[in-house]
């Protein structure tokens, strides 16, 4: 199969890409930059130069293909709407381009959604106040248009060697204020997964998904925001604290908003539907090994 992905050069991207590649498929990855272009063709990738506003470009990569996994998101939280729009307007664009050919086209999403009390589970909706569930049933209502869409929710963190995500940040402000800190009582759990594993959701997603299905690339159900938070402090020698609900915002800047969710998630569809099984590192396990702390 002759697949496009746009943000394949990205931390989740450059996972799919050579998942793809080494499983007998074809890919053309979207590049925005000489740097991002050189990384595809170094992995094997043909490379298509343009970005996620350059609708035309999304729709010759996707008139070109046999099927799409759109990766890209424009990572503003200054801006955070406008990116948000960015995507949809991205995902309009592809989706036009596939209607009535009944090719794939797999988005992620995140894993927020209606559940209350309980793990999340794929049949659940997104969550309305979240804002990319807009992004999320678009794509699924492609699939009455003759596109064989699906989605694969990612969970908080995706981690591995190299994050530089929401994880390596929270390391990052426990080093700067000398203190590993979690809100009230860090019993907010992360769902977690480690790249590898979710690069293969990916793939099975658009090799077998049938049109309209929701998936979980979550590996670890939820960890709580106390036990990272010890782990953080013990690898970076550092008191552990609570940090008041009040005082996040001020602690934590921006991230507070992240690290105070609460979203265990299952995986048991996904297990069932893509006969998938993680056999990456779990996120303690990842952590224990020191990379994240510059350790190994």
């Amino acid at each position: 199969m002759r697949v496009f992905v746009t943000g394949a050069s990205g931390w989740v991207g450059s996972a799919v890409v050579p998942e793809l590649i080494n499983t007998g498929h074809d890919v053309v990855g979207l590049a925005r930059s000489d740097t991002s272009a050189e990384a595809l063709a170094v992995a094997g990738a043909e490379v298509q130069h343009g970005s996620l506003e350059d609708l035309d470009s999304l729709r010759e990569g996707a008139a070109k293909s046999d099927g799409v996994i759109h990766l890209a998101f424009i990572h503003d939280f200054a801006h955070y709407e406008a990116a948000n729009e960015s995507d949809r307007q991205a995902i309009a664009a592809i989706g036009e381009e596939l209607e009535g050919s009944h090719r794939p086209l797999v988005i992620a999403s995140g894993v927020a959604t209606t559940a209350v009390g309980r793990p999340a589970t794929e049949n659940d909706r997104p969550a309305p106040a979240f804002p990319r569930s807009r992004a999320a049933e678009m794509t699924i209502a492609l699939a009455d248009k003759g596109v064989r869409s699906s989605v694969v929710r990612l969970p908080p963190t995706t981690h591995g060697r190299g994050d530089n995500g929401f994880i390596a940040t929270i390391i990052g402000i426990a080093r700067e204020k000398g203190v590993a800190g979690y809100i009230g009582d860090g019993s907010n759990v992360w769902p977690a997964v480690h790249r590898s594993d979710a690069a293969r959701v990916f793939r099975l997603a658009l090799e077998i998904a049938p049109a309209g299905s929701v998936y979980h690339a979550v590996d670890d159900e939820g960890v709580s925001t106390r036990t990272l938070a010890e782990v953080i402090g013990r690898h970076l020698d550092v008191p552990v604290a609570s940090i008041p609900a009040e005082n996040a915002a001020e602690h934590f800047g921006w991230m507070g908003v992240f690290w105070a969710i609460n979203a265990p998630t299952s995986n048991m569809l996904t297990r069932e539907r893509l006969n998938w099984e993680p056999t990456g590192p779990g996120l303690l396990e990842d952590l224990e090994a020191g990379h994240y702390f510059g350790t190994t």
